[in-house]
């Protein structure tokens, strides 16, 4: 069983990344065999600065080793250290139909949000179909938002083996509903490209005011919440603090009492508590960065043996040799 999973270097990672893709799939570890990639092709749909994509690719790499990832139970990479993704996406594009690109929730969300249109954005997609199908992967824990992704990966792998013969595994999305999608502060989903984000790793004077920053109702300390299931800061303190350590709050909330200062300060140090470990962890690494390239290289080296034995069957497959 292999599990495959990828997060751009376009910012610094976020808690949606953390509990939407990366926490799962580091759990997967115990489960089977893991590949994780750090998506440069893919951040140059949005990210033009090349000093801050190298920046912001080792920050990926220190984030993944320090939040669990075991290199040596595990494969981590760059993404464009295995050119053959590229190949391989082509090939893919040779049979994916527009249809099936423009009707892309992500292309039109982003579009719409004012994001500039690209063909990478359009086709991100196939490179997504691209970078999992070339490992062989078996199952992809990936957040609700990106389902329809995963379908459109499966789409293609099924209509490559109907055209070309059986040749591609076709993979399984894992999703885990209770952490598929994390709220932003604003309350929409979490996304560095709508600047919403509470970082992983940084400043704690800086994530502190960000996370006391969260905009409530104007409705004084005593009147009672029914909605309190609704609130923000409940629905972001369920994901840092023991199931009834929330329930309290949650339930002090609804019954009136307690002020939304008071809230936010409980879910600030739940939050920071949670990544004591990791921050320390991270520390070590970075300075240590010998280490961190050498992973990554020896990943590399792996993800390559395998890439180089599927695309060398869609090649024979598909006529190309």
């Amino acid at each position: 069983m292999r599990t495959l999973t990828g997060i751009q270097p376009s910012g610094t990672l976020h808690i949606g990344n953390y509990f939407g893709a990366m926490r799962p799939a580091i759990e997967a570890q115990s489960r089977g065999e893991c590949f994780y990639f750090i998506a440069d092709y893919h951040s140059m749909t949005s990210l033009l600065d090349p000093e801050e994509r190298r920046r912001n690719t080792l920050g990926v790499a220190l984030d993944w080793l320090a939040c669990g990832l075991d290199p040596a139970r595990s494969v981590l990479w760059r993404q464009s250290d295995v050119p053959e993704v590229a190949e391989l996406a082509w090939i893919l594009g040779t049979l994916t139909p527009m249809g099936l690109l423009e009707r892309a929730h992500s292309y039109k969300d982003k579009t719409a949000k004012g994001i500039s249109p690209n063909f990478g954005l359009f086709a991100y997609p196939v490179l997504m179909a691209a970078d999992i199908l070339l490992y062989d992967t078996n199952r992809v824990p990936v957040g609700r938002d990106q389902k329809q992704h995963l379908e459109m990966t499966r789409d293609i792998a099924i209509k490559f083996n109907l055209t070309y013969g059986e040749t591609l595994v076709v993979p399984e999305a894992e999703i885990r509903d209770d952490l598929a999608v994390v709220p932003g502060l604003d309350g929409q989903k979490m996304s560095k490209s709508y600047g919403n984000t509470i970082d992983i790793f940084g400043d704690e004077k800086v994530l502190r005011k960000r996370i006391m920053g969260i905009v409530m109702d104007s409705r004084p300390p005593a009147e009672p919440k029914p909605d309190a299931d609704r609130n923000l800061a409940v629905q972001l303190l369920r994901l840092f603090a023991p199931a009834d350590v929330a329930r309290d709050f949650e339930d002090r909330l609804r019954a009136g009492g307690l002020g939304y200062g008071d809230l936010k300060k409980a879910l600030f140090e739940h939050y920071w508590n949670t990544f004591s470990a990791a921050r320390a962890r991270r520390a070590e690494l970075a300075a240590n960065l010998d280490h961190v390239h050498a992973v990554l290289r020896d990943g590399a080296e792996r993800a390559r043996a395998v890439a180089d034995g599927v695309l060398a069957r869609v090649r024979r497959a598909s006529g190309l040799r």
